[in-house]
């Protein structure tokens, strides 16, 4: 019971007795009859759902305001004198629970009086334990949870722009695309700097295709970070975008599981983004949403000083813009998927389903190969680091057509048709010599 509780119930208490103790002197029979009249009458007792009042407790609260020399904190109700302690535990059973708990920091309440039992530790009479009985003891003890270490966290921000990006994906409303409605995820980048958002785009998924396209708009638009802080989704752990950042010379950085509390930056933003940009937002398709946000942005987010900054994002950036990293001129080869595979005897390769011509040199070695999925035209061979141009599809129909000497030279049956490039290598376009044909 609080402080201001316990004046209230004194007051009440004082209210009852007032004429007993303040009143003319009564003689027995008078004081007997006006304690009767209180006990019959019902009262509205404070912090308590009793009505009617003893005259053993009235008489208590008489000596008690006498005894105190008339002070109201006489009339105080006590605290319980067992407060804090088990009434249904003694004291040797409770310090022997306490010290298995001690013992069995992880333990559940079940297992605890499984082993209280096993190990003999009641003492008599005591023959079981209520699981409740125990559970209050400990918790009582603060001993029903490991101990919880503080973790020492600070506020910080990067010293220049591009020092740190800030990563992570938001899930968004659902939108119409192919005549059903699908969700949208927000993958977006923040500048911990400025505040700035180098690109900020919703997708349909939020698999790994779609946060590299949207990281290499970022960059392509803002220059190279030298570290990026994203937390642990599938998207983010794959070794594609370990070796992307690698390869652009960007410090990969993941958050510990579960504490989100260091990417706080990007989080605030996607409160922004809720906050204020989806409320206001009427369409309905995938592209009117991203024409949207791009536009709010610009216009909005950007534009507008920053509450902790005391800048606009983008005035913050600009005026920073000698410690960007320009981006090199083939970022899009950056982000190209690699594969091994071994080159047939038949100089054939096969990637997703599609079978590719090598050059000769490279039979029954194993090659790397780089490709964009959405583009199965340009797949571009290397082999101890070094080019050997794009592979073409097979044309099983041109080979038929193909001599081969035993210099391993080609050309093709047909004297009027140009030179043409296979595989990286030239095929002459010379009619073999019947002497130096072989089979095709």
């Amino acid at each position: 019971m609080t402080e201001e509780q316990k004046k209230q119930v004194a007051a009440f208490r004082f209210g009852v007795i007032c004429e007993l103790v303040n009143g003319a002197r009564l003689n027995p029979g008078e004081q007997a009859q006006l304690i009767r009249e209180k006990c019959a009458r019902r009262w509205q007792i404070p912090h308590s759902e009793k009505t009617r009042i003893g005259r053993a407790t009235i008489l208590r609260w008489v000596r008690c305001y006498r005894a105190g020399g008339g002070k109201l904190e006489s009339l105080y109700p006590q605290d319980r004198s067992d407060r804090g302690k088990s009434r249904r535990l003694d004291e040797e059973t409770a310090l022997a629970l306490i010290q298995l708990r001690k013992e069995l920091p992880r333990a559940t309440i079940a297992h605890l009086i499984e082993q209280m039992h096993r190990r003999g530790l009641l003492s008599p009479p005591m023959t079981t334990l209520c699981p409740s009985t125990v559970y209050r003891l400990l918790h009582e003890q603060q001993l029903m949870h490991p101990a919880v270490l503080r973790t020492d966290r600070r506020k910080f921000e990067a010293e220049c722009v591009n020092d740190l990006w800030q990563s992570d994906v938001m899930h968004g409303p659902q939108v119409l695309a192919a005549g059903k409605r699908r969700k949208a995820y927000l993958i977006a980048v923040i500048d911990d700097h400025s505040r700035l958002i180098p690109h900020a785009e919703f997708y349909l998924n939020e698999r790994l295709s779609s946060y590299a396209q949207a990281l290499a708009q970022a960059l392509s638009r803002r220059g190279l970070p030298r570290k990026l802080y994203v937390d642990n989704g599938s998207a983010f752990r794959c070794r594609q975008l370990e070796h992307i950042c690698a390869s652009l010379g960007i410090a990969l950085i993941h958050s510990k599981p579960y504490t989100p509390q260091g990417r706080g930056k990007i989080e605030r933003f996607f409160r922004t983004i809720r906050a204020e940009f989806l409320t206001g937002f009427t369409g309905q398709s995938l592209a009117e949403l991203n024409e949207a946000l791009e536009l709010w942005l610009e216009e909005i987010y950007h534009r507008r000083v920053h509450g902790s900054t005391g800048q606009s994002p983008f005035a913050r950036f600009a005026e920073n813009l000698h410690c960007i990293r320009p981006v090199p001129q083939n970022l899009n080869d950056y982000f190209r998927h690699s594969a091994r595979r071994r080159v047939a005897k038949d100089r054939s390769i096969t990637l997703n389903g599609t079978l590719y011509e090598a050059p000769v040199a490279l039979i029954g070695c194993q090659v790397q190969l780089l490709y964009h999925p959405e583009q199965g035209s340009r797949v571009e061979v290397r082999y101890q680091s070094q080019s050997y141009g794009f592979l073409h599809p097979v044309d099983v129909h041109v080979n038929c057509r193909v001599k081969r000497n035993r210099n391993c030279a080609t050309d093709i049956a047909t004297a009027s048709e140009p030179p043409v490039y296979r595989g990286g290598q030239l095929w002459a376009a010379e009619r073999r010599k019947p002497h130096e044909t072989d089979l095709p």
